[in-house]
C-alpha cells in the first residue's frame, strides 16, 4: 500500500513540473503549442506550394528583358510615276488621261518593326514589311541605326529574316514548345506604331490555332493587345519576357472590330529561320490536293463525332492524282499521324520532305484505302491559286 502511495506521489510530482514547464513555455512562446499540434499531426509548417503564384503588379522586368531586342525598320523604296491630267468625270479620266509632265522619283518609307534573334545579327520581321525594298534601315534600342539585308522571305507565312552587321546585340529569347502560350495568358506587344518611337501594349492570348485565309498555312495566336500599323513584326511576349510570337495583323476598326490582333507563334517562326539562314528560302512538301472540313451526315459512312478531312479536288498530274486519291475521299491518316481537321493536315503536309513516299489511308465511299503517295515541293502561293478551279 505504501509502495503503490509513493509511486502515486512521484508520478504526480513529475505531472505539475510538467504542467509549470508547459505554463512558463506558454507565456513565453505562444505559438509553441499550435506548431507542436502541427508537428504532431504530420502537417507542413509553411505555405503550401500547391496555391498559385500572385501575379505580378508590373510588367516592367518583362520589357526590360525584352525591350532591348526589338528594332525599329524603315524600309524604303523607289517608286517611278508620270503626273497625268485628272478630270472629274470617270469616262473622261478614262478616255483622255494623258501624260502632263515627266516621269518622276519619290522615296516611299514603309514602317515596322523586327526582333533580334541571335547574336550573330538575325533579325526576324514581317515579309509584308520589306518587300520590294531597296534600303533596309534599323533603328537599335541603344540609338544606333544599322542597314540590313534581307537574307530571306516566306510568303506563305508573311516572314522575313535580315542579316545586320553590327556588335553587342540583345538577342530575345524564344520559348520552346513545352511553353507555348495558353489562352489567358497574359502578354506584351513591344514595336513602332505609327513610327513614334518603341512602344508596349498588354493584353492576353485570346485563342490559338487561328486562320483568316482557310486554305493557307496560317495558325496565328490571337491577342486583343493593341497592335498598330508599325507594329508589323514586332515581339509578342509573356510575363517572363520571353518571345512567343511576331506581331503580323489585326483586324481593325474599319469593320467595327475592337482588340482582335494575330501574331505568328515563336514554333513557326523558328522553322523559318531556321530554314532561310541554311538554305536561303523555305521547302514545304505538297500533295497536290484541295481538301475541307468531312461533312456530318447519316449516309458519309462516319460516326458523328468524326476527324479528318474530305478532298474537294485533285491537282491533275500532282503527287495526289499520281498516288490515287480521288475526289470525295475522306482522309484520316497521313504517315503515323492522325489527321485531326484540314488545318492539321495543313501543318503535316508542309512538314512532308519532297521526294520522300508517305502512306495516305482512309475512306472511299465508306471502305477502308490505303495509298502511298511521293510528295512535291510546295509551289508558290501565286501558283496555287491558279492550280484551284473557279467557284
Amino acid at each position: 500500500m505504501k509502495h503503490a502511495a509513493r509511486t502515486l506521489a512521484f508520478v504526480a510530482r513529475f505531472v505539475v513540473l510538467g504542467l509549470a514547464v508547459a505554463f512558463v513555455v506558454g507565456l513565453l512562446w505562444p505559438r509553441a503549442g499550435s506548431l507542436l499540434r502541427q508537428r504532431l499531426s504530420g502537417a507542413e509548417t509553411t505555405q503550401t506550394t500547391e496555391q498559385a503564384p500572385a501575379a505580378p503588379a508590373s510588367y516592367a522586368d518583362a520589357v526590360t528583358k525584352a525591350a532591348p531586342s526589338v528594332v525599329n525598320i524603315y524600309a524604303n523604296k523607289l517608286v517611278t510615276e508620270q503626273p497625268r491630267e485628272l478630270y472629274s468625270d470617270p469616262v473622261l479620266q478614262r478616255i483622255f488621261s494623258v501624260p502632263t509632265g515627266p516621269v518622276r522619283t519619290r522615296r516611299q518609307q514603309n514602317l515596322g518593326s523586327g526582333v533580334i534573334v541571335s547574336d550573330d545579327g538575325y533579325v526576324l520581321t514581317n515579309n509584308h514589311v520589306i518587300a520590294n525594298a531597296d534600303d533596309i534601315q534599323l533603328l537599335l534600342y541603344d540609338g544606333r541605326v544599322a542597314k540590313a539585308r534581307v537574307v530571306g522571305s516566306d510568303d506563305e507565312t508573311d516572314l522575313a529574316v535580315l542579316k545586320v552587321d553590327a556588335g553587342n546585340l540583345p538577342a530575345i529569347h524564344m520559348t520552346d514548345a513545352s511553353s507555348r502560350p495558353r489562352v489567358g495568358d497574359v502578354v506584351l506587344a513591344i514595336g513602332n506604331p505609327f513610327g513614334i518611337g518603341q512602344t508596349v501594349t498588354m493584353g492576353i492570348v485570346s485563342a490559338i490555332g487561328r486562320q483568316i485565309n482557310l486554305s493557307s498555312l496560317e495558325n496565328f495566336i490571337q491577342t486583343d493587345a493593341a497592335i498598330n500599323f508599325g507594329n508589323s513584326g514586332g515581339a509578342l511576349v509573356n510575363a517572363h519576357g520571353e518571345l512567343v510570337g511576331i506581331n503580323t495583323s489585326l483586324i481593325g476598326q474599319a469593320v467595327g472590330a475592337e482588340g482582335i490582333g494575330f501574331a505568328i507563334p515563336v514554333q513557326s517562326a523558328r522553322d523559318v529561320l531556321e530554314q532561310i539562314v541554311k538554305t536561303g528560302h523555305v521547302v514545304r512538301g505538297w500533295i497536290g490536293a484541295d481538301y475541307g472540313a468531312v461533312p456530318v451526315s447519316a449516309d458519309s459512312g462516319l460516326p458523328s463525332a468524326a476527324r479528318g478531312v474530305v478532298v474537294n479536288e485533285v491537282s491533275p498530274g500532282g503527287p495526289a492524282a499520281i498516288g490515287g486519291i480521288q475526289q470525295r475521299d475522306v482522309l484520316l491518316k497521313i504517315g503515323d499521324e492522325d489527321i485531326l481537321d484540314p488545318s492539321d493536315l495543313r501543318r503535316h503536309e508542309a512538314s512532308l520532305k519532297p521526294g520522300k513516299p508517305v502512306e495516305v489511308s482512309g475512306l472511299r465511299y465508306g471502305t477502308p484505302f490505303s495509298v502511298t503517295i511521293t510528295p512535291s515541293q510546295r509551289p508558290p502561293s501565286s501558283t496555287l491559286q491558279a492550280l484551284r478551279p473557279n467557284p
